[in-house]
């Protein structure tokens, strides 16, 4: 059987260039450039109202821009948008299943919007639930189900074309531990398969887990692009000490400051990113009052250098 990756061939999955977007006067995608190769996760990270949603509509031509160019599966979009769309499956930031039909009739409706007929679908349907963690659920209203069950059928229903490429818009975003996990097994399993993804979350430790490449993207422009791994080799001090306690905002400025390459303080909590972490812990052992975490720098903490710890809404 072809695998999705034979199928694109040499193509990109997915090339944008010069991206701009303007809404009510105010320029919400300020030209922006990336490329997603074939059977890569590709991740955009960026705080709210950074771009990334418009961006994927956009990819999707479900909006037109205001400037450059989008050429999905190797077709330009908006163009021929819906000969791209095809070989394209859609996980949404919400669940949009139609709380009147049942689990196998949403998989049903969906499939024939790509055309294809009643028995090729049923006969997609039981390898799709059994996929999702719902084998047996196909009579279930949609009500009946948890909010991770709603979140699997999304994924089982954004595969009844056999998809190339997977627009994922935060897909684990309100979902407990284990149903995290189990998106993000099935997600391995995809890329796996040959598949393509392009994410777009809050979670850094799902970012670093199944992105191979990431954008981050802040006020409608992409500041770093790149590895997880690469990109925390870039921009951020490989130690971090995290300490709090009573006397701790002293402590960061006097002592921390000495040894760390750059205090942030937040709160009651002193983040302090060092090359070498050894002064700081020495001081802290001496400081009662002061309790602490010794880690290496993540993802996270490149996100929060970049577009900062303020609240966004």
């Amino acid at each position: 059987m072809e695998t999705a990756s034979e199928r694109l061939g040499d193509e990109q999955a997915l090339v944008v260039e010069g991206l701009k977007k303007v809404y009510g006067g105010s320029e919400v995608l300020r030209g922006i450039d990336f490329a997603i190769s074939r059977g890569e996760c590709f991740g955009l990270l960026g705080p709210n109202g950074a771009g990334k949603t418009t961006t994927l509509r956009l990819c999707l031509g479900l909006t037109d821009p205001d400037g450059g160019s989008i050429r999905l599966g190797g077709l330009p979009v908006p163009q021929r948008a819906r000969e791209a769309r095809v070989r394209v499956g859609v996980v949404p930031q919400m669940d949009n299943l139609d709380p009147d039909f049942t689990v196998a009739e949403n998989l049903t409706v969906y499939g024939r919007y790509f055309g294809l007929s009643r028995a090729d679908i049923a006969e997609r349907i039981p390898r799709l639930l059994e996929f999702a963690g719902l084998a047996g659920r196909a009579g279930a209203g949609i009500q009946t189900l948890s909010g991770g069950m709603k979140r699997r059928l999304t994924l089982a229903r954004a595969l009844v074309n056999d998809p190339d490429l997977l627009f994922m818009d935060e897909p684990t975003t309100g979902l407990d531990p284990q149903a995290r996990h189990l998106i993000w097994e099935r997600m391995k399993t995809l890329l796996g398969e040959g598949r393509t993804i392009l994410l777009t979350t809050h979670f850094m430790d799902e970012a670093e887990r199944l992105c191979s490449r990431l954008a981050i993207m802040d006020q409608g422009r992409i500041i770093a692009e790149g590895s997880p791994r690469q990109l925390i080799e870039r921009h951020i001090e490989p130690q971090v000490v995290e300490a709090f306690g009573e006397g701790v905002v002293e402590w960061a400025r006097g002592v921390a400051s000495k040894f760390a390459g750059r205090v942030e303080i937040s709160g009651e909590t002193a983040f302090c990113y060092a090359g070498e972490a050894a002064p700081l812990l020495a001081s802290l052992d001496r400081e009662r009052a002061i309790r602490y975490l010794h880690r290496p720098a993540n993802l996270e903490d490149v996100f929060l250098k970049l577009t900062g710890r303020e609240l966004r809404e």
